[in-house]
């Protein structure tokens, strides 16, 4: 149910970082750690099921806003998640300059 914006004592801007500002160019991680790494969070920090879907809900827009900067690399088995990294070319640096 809708509130009025008047209950909430702080109201921020809706802003996400670049790819590069949040992932080494260097590492390739599995969209669990795209989304603890997004809010903060250590990648390796064990999180409850609910904590992890709600992380997920704001990865992965994030990552298909994004896509291009990506790369992919298959799952080492098929229930395991698949990684992704930054694409060759991609690094902090670019960031700086928007």
């Amino acid at each position: 149910m809708p509130r009025p914006k008047s209950e909430f004592d702080d109201l921020r801007p809706l802003a996400f970082r670049e790819p590069a500002e949040v992932l080494d160019a260097d590492e390739m991680y599995t969209i669990y750690e795209v989304g603890r790494l997004l809010q903060g969070v250590d990648p390796e920090e064990e999180l409850d099921i609910e904590t992890e879907n709600v992380l997920l809900d704001w990865a992965i827009p994030w990552m298909m806003t994004h896509s291009d900067e990506f790369v992919f690399a298959e799952p080492e088995a098929d229930n395991d998640p698949g990684y992704y990294g930054l694409a060759a070319g991609v690094d902090a640096s670019d960031t700086a300059e928007q």
